[in-house]
């Protein structure tokens, strides 16, 4: 019997950066929880985003966000994991050598970039429906939990912070324009666990949904793993079983299977 679900959200129930959730998504979730079924979102969003998007259940979902860095339910946080002030010093400091990248760092608040782009600035105050501000020094920004690289198309072009950090922090590709970055041992499927572990729920008892590399920890953590039909091929060759794309609704078809 399935008794914990984890989704992520960008790729795998909407597209990339949309602030839109589809109703009958809101609704499964909502039965769901009446059947006693935990809905966990496991995201790289910040919990602010997610909790506007999933507003009408808010009150019925555990937040895992900033991939693990976040834990949290109904604006309340439970698990918060910060990175090495010195470490993200010296990567904020990398990404800004490369003019093709733009930094966009974390803290359990809000996020932050140098300089006003207005198009990440729309993008994520509209389509992900977070929360941004402009500074004018990121590495005086402390307490951070994620750290993430954006471009119009990264794959590649970030490769150099994945071979020199990686032995720091736990970096990976979230989709096409991100690859973030958190602390050593901060995961989506470490977050996972830590609810499995509060509600003794085992892995043969979790589901769980995703489409990108961030989303491969959290396969392992669940013997029900789904990559939906439009996920990166890491995701696929790391997943048991496959959903339908995002696009065709594939989280909501094999969620109506418990309801």
């Amino acid at each position: 019997m399935i008794k914990l679900i984890a989704s992520d959200v960008d790729g795998t129930l909407v597209g990339d950066g949309e602030g839109k959730l589809d109703t009958r998504i809101v609704k499964a979730i909502r039965a769901l929880h009446d059947k006693g079924i935990h809905f966990a979102v496991a995201s790289g969003r910040q919990w602010i985003s997610i909790e506007n998007v999933f507003e009408e259940v808010k009150d019925k979902i555990f937040y895992i966000s900033d991939n693990g860095a976040y834990i949290g339910i109904n604006g309340r946080k439970l698990f918060v994991s910060t990175m090495d002030d010195k470490v993200t010093k010296e990567l904020i400091l990398d990404i800004r050598k490369d003019k093709n990248l733009v930094a966009v760092v974390a803290d359990a608040s809000s996020y932050y970039i140098e300089e006003k782009n207005d198009f990440l600035l729309s993008w994520i105050r509209g389509g992900y429906r977070g929360r941004i501000e402009v500074v004018d020094d990121l590495t005086k920004v402390k307490n951070l939990i994620k750290i993430s690289a954006y471009s119009e198309n990264i794959y590649g072009k970030a490769d150099y912070l994945i071979d020199k950090y990686s032995d720091k922090l736990l970096v990976n590709y979230a989709g096409k324009m991100w690859i973030d970055c958190t602390a050593k041992g901060v995961s989506k499927g470490n977050a996972l666990r830590k609810l499995q572990e509060a509600f003794e729920i085992s892995e043969n008892e979790t589901m769980v949904f995703g489409d990108q590399e961030n989303d491969v920890e959290m396969f392992k953590a669940a013997y029900y793993s789904f990559a939906v039909k439009n996920a990166a091929p890491v995701a696929k060759n790391n997943a048991r079983f496959m959903a339908d794309s995002n696009e065709n609704l594939g989280v909501l078809k094999i969620l109506n299977y418990l309801l």
